[in-house]
């Protein structure tokens, strides 16, 4: 029997929506404060996926500017319909502050999966995950959940639905809340699916942490009632310690040319701070860290009293049962990109903003990646970052830099990046007497940390530097030669860069690694970077 092991896409993607067009699936995912905006993958037999491209490119499509961590994108959904690719999403402007949060909702289309997708057009502001559903009948309706700020509500409002009119591009008729949640609470996430004449209502509860689910309700009429799966949630791993897959939920149902359904979902794969010395003995009590972030994974679903069930229960396994369809394996690109071609390739990403001459270019230098040193790390504004997702628990990143800094306030290098308040960063720059130094630096949970001395280099041009991830541990080293390597620093604690790595509970990515320059000077010195390397191991 062949199988498929979970998760099918590592690191930070969360709030998977998968959708099947003909032989091809894709899956779109969260990136909220990381431009470009909603990652996509593509797969032909379920198992083997590639990232395709985003689908929101240009400030038109997204404006995050001054956005803070977890702020932006929220929970995409892919539909199709028309001979087009529909994809809702919100744009969170503020997620803290425990009242009203501003969510402006956005629906956006386009012929192909890779664009160019349609200028965004609102469908609302009444919360974070919106969707849209394509009846039968040639209707359409967004689904959203509401965000009630108002004292003494559990700021979760309910599923609320409106007819919307893709001919003139507005939400009409009046709103209905449709699904009021059940007594898992935290109700969002909704997709609507029609199959055998019922309506089934998908959503998810329980919060984003632990005690995250999927629920299923189903209905005869899209405006309900809806009546709620006899044994809710259809998934989750609350209170379920020994599943090596948690924090499952937020799921949708898709079916294969072969009529096999599946389940995807988000999850994480934690591990113990190994800091704290008795937590793996107060393991009813505590959860692990997810450093990853949240990712997605499937799960085999089969159907009885017109009511989806997971085989196997309700608890995601690691392991499930492949699709009948052909195996489809793709390209794989190279661990290392030495800056040759004209376009960054599509894994990478930036901080709020897009990629603009102004501070990033392949050309000013050809075979270099050059940037142009802007804010500090800990800004919410004009972070001169490229970075991509850290997808294993064993793996190294490299690079090499060459960085000509004339003040402290000069710096560049290498960072292991999860928030603007939980960060590692070896830097290249020069101390107070114009000597070039190497030095490990950091912050963790607002606090400023160095982690070594100032290491004088002397007339080096060219650093190498190296991030290794060993687990719970991250090792940084560097090389004047590119042969002989020295550790810089001890090594630091992987599960601060996590969601649960502070007590903030707005902490919804994951961890990244990347290259970075700044110039708190003003005059936007530029680091040259010559190769990043990145091995999963």
């Amino acid at each position: 029997m062949k199988t498929i092991t979970n998760p099918i896409l590592c690191g930070f993607r969360p709030d998977p929506s998968i959708v099947r067009v003909g032989d091809d699936y894709y899956i779109a995912t969260s990136t909220f404060e990381w431009f470009p905006g909603i990652m996509l993958h593509h797969s032909k037999d379920l198992q083997n996926w590639r990232i395709i491209g985003h689908v929101l490119n240009t400030p038109e499509h997204l404006d995050m500017r001054g956005m803070d961590n977890s702020e932006g994108v929220y929970a995409p959904t892919l539909s199709y319909a028309d001979g087009k690719f529909w994809c809702c999403f919100a744009n969170v402007h503020s997620c803290r502050g425990g009242t009203w949060m501003s969510t402006p909702a956005y629906v956006t289309s386009a012929e192909q999966i890779t664009g160019p997708w349609s200028k965004p057009i609102s469908i609302g502001n009444y919360g974070f995950d919106p969707s849209l559903f394509h009846d039968d009948d040639g209707k359409k309706y967004m689904v959203n959940m509401v965000w009630d700020g108002r004292k003494n509500k559990d700021f979760f409002g309910g599923i609320i639905a409106q007819e919307f009119d893709a001919e003139i591009g507005q939400l009409v008729g009046q709103p209905k809340i449709i699904f009021e949640g059940t007594e898992l609470g935290c109700t969002e996430g909704p997709q609507i699916m029609k199959k055998d004449g019922w309506y089934y209502l998908i959503t998810a509860e329980g919060g984003t942490s632990y005690e995250h689910a999927v629920t299923v309700c189903r209905s005869k009429n899209v405006w309900g009632p809806y009546h709620v799966h006899p044994e809710n949630p259809l998934l989750s791993s609350s209170h379920q310690q020994q599943a090596e897959l948690q924090r499952a939920g937020h799921g949708f149902l898709v079916e294969t040319q072969q009529g096999e359904w599946f389940l995807s979902h988000l999850c994480g794969r934690p591990i113990f701070n190994p800091e704290l010395e008795q937590e793996q003995d107060q393991i009813k009590q505590t959860h692990g860290r997810c450093i990853l972030g949240r990712e997605t994974a499937l799960q085999n679903i089969e159907w009885r009293d017109d009511w989806p069930w997971v085989v196997g229960g309700r608890v995601p396994q690691l392991t499930i049962k492949a699709p009948q369809l052909p195996i489809h394996v793709w390209p794989q690109s190279a661990p290392r990109d030495d800056f040759k071609e004209t376009t960054l390739d599509v894994k990478y990403q930036s901080l709020t903003e897009p990629f603009d001459e102004s501070w990033i270019s392949l050309s000013q230098r050809p075979g270099y990646l050059r940037l142009a040193g802007r804010d500090y790390l800990y800004s919410r504004y004009h972070q001169s970052m490229l970075a991509q997702r850290i997808t294993h628990f064993d793996c190294a990143a490299e690079t090499a830099v060459e960085f000509a800094a004339q003040s402290p306030r000069q710096m560049a290098g290498l960072v292991a990046y999860y928030a603007r308040n939980g960060h590692y960063f070896l830097k290249k720059t020069v101390n107070d007497q114009g000597q070039a130094v190497v030095q490990l630096v950091g912050h963790i949970n607002d606090e400023y940390l160095e982690f070594s001395q100032e290491q004088v280099i002397n007339d080096a041009q060219i650093v190498h530097m190296r991030l290794q991830l060993n687990s719970h541990w991250y090792q940084f080293s560097y090389s004047l030669d590119g042969q002989n390597w020295l550790k810089i620093g001890p090594p630091l604690n992987a599960t601060h860069l996590s969601d649960e790595g502070s007590g903030e509970i707005f902490r919804f990515t994951g961890s990244l690694v990347g290259l970075y320059a700044c110039d708190l000077t003003g005059q936007a010195l530029t680091a040259d970077f010559g190769y990043f390397e990145y091995q999963n191991f």
